[in-house]
């Protein structure tokens, strides 16, 4: 799904909520856009898992186990992304788990298709799992061809008149309100929201 960054807060804060009250699994990773280089799929995968597992009761033996055989090694190996997928395949298949990407535009291009490909092997193995994506357009038929029918896209598109409360509600939270004054505020107003939805 391709959606903005607010509604996507808004969900993830709603399955968090659900996570809390029954036996459902959330995770989530928000890309930068500063750092692509620093976000590739093992360190994506690796943080979901993190937090999967941290959702548990008990972590999986075979988990514990990959885990104290890296630590017998001083800066011993990461875990391979074969067996980062195997383990969120082995969770995500035991519970309902929503796994939450937000913004992956921002993720580098050749990052993003391998771990698109590796979100598909976790799908096809795990009829509980659920996969929430956020980002711009340009990625939609990305999404659609990696993920290989597992994904339903909707576009959404704010309002002119969504722009504007968002921006009165960004102006009252202006920390230094003397460095603008009321003309400029209505004309920011009155000009941005036009050029936002011509974007």
């Amino acid at each position: 799904m391709l959606i903005n960054y607010n509604i996507s807060s808004l969900v993830i804060d709603t399955l968090c909520k659900q996570a809390v009250e029954g036996n459902v699994g959330v995770a989530y990773f928000y890309f930068d856009f500063t750092a692509p280089e620093e976000q590739p799929p093992a360190v994506v995968l690796g943080s979901l898992l993190r937090q999967v597992i941290g959702g548990l009761d008990q972590v999986p033996e075979s988990i514990l186990k990959a885990f104290r055989n890296r630590g017998k090694v001083v800066g011993g190996p990461k875990l391979a992304h074969s067996k980062i997928v195997e383990f969120l395949q082995d969770i995500t298949s035991s519970r309902p788990t929503f796994i939450c990407l937000d913004a992956l535009d921002e993720c580098r291009e050749d990052y993003r298709v391998k771990l698109l490909v590796l979100l598909n092997q976790i799908l096809q193995k795990s009829p509980g799992a659920r996969v929430f994506l956020t980002g711009r357009p340009h990625i939609r038929r990305e999404v659609e061809k990696h993920l290989a029918g597992r994904a339903a896209t909707r576009s959404i598109t704010p309002t002119k008149n969504d722009i504007i409360i968002f921006l009165r509600a960004k102006l009252e939270e202006d920390t230094m309100p003397d460095a603008m004054d009321d003309p400029l505020r209505e004309e920011i107003i009155r000009n941005l929201p036009g050029a936002v939805s011509e974007m």
